[in-house]
């Protein structure tokens, strides 16, 4: 139906050994943010998840239609082209946000009174 029937063993073995190598990376990142304490903490695992994670899921699918179609399929390597530079753009930005955010609270607490 879907054309799986068609690939060989070793490109079905190694596209499921990726597939499933990313999904254990982006699940061990995204369990970061159970585990971890403090935002900044948090913040780092899923990214770093979550990049990798969608390397191996792009590598196992170029992988999976390139043997399919025989012709190389490269239209993952956008996807993890925008994966790569966009998510730790958004790390630092969120990480900033958080530190000027720190950074104002502590400064208004320190004009207010304090209560003993």
């Amino acid at each position: 139906m879907n054309g799986i029937e068609q690939l060989p063993p070793w490109a079905a073995a190694l596209t499921a050994v990726l597939l499933l190598l990313g999904a254990s990376v982006t699940l061990i990142g995204s369990l970061g943010l159970l585990r971890l304490n403090t935002f900044y903490e948090r913040v780092h695992a899923p990214t770093l998840g979550t990049t990798l994670g969608t390397v191996f899921i792009a590598v196992a699918s170029m992988l999976y239609f390139s043997v399919l179609q025989s012709r190389p399929v490269l239209h993952e390597i956008l996807i993890v082209g925008f994966g790569v530079v966009t998510t730790p753009i958004a790390l630092t930005v969120l990480v900033g946000a958080a530190r000027f955010r720190d950074t104002a609270e502590r400064s208004a607490r320190v004009g207010e009174p304090e209560n003993n």
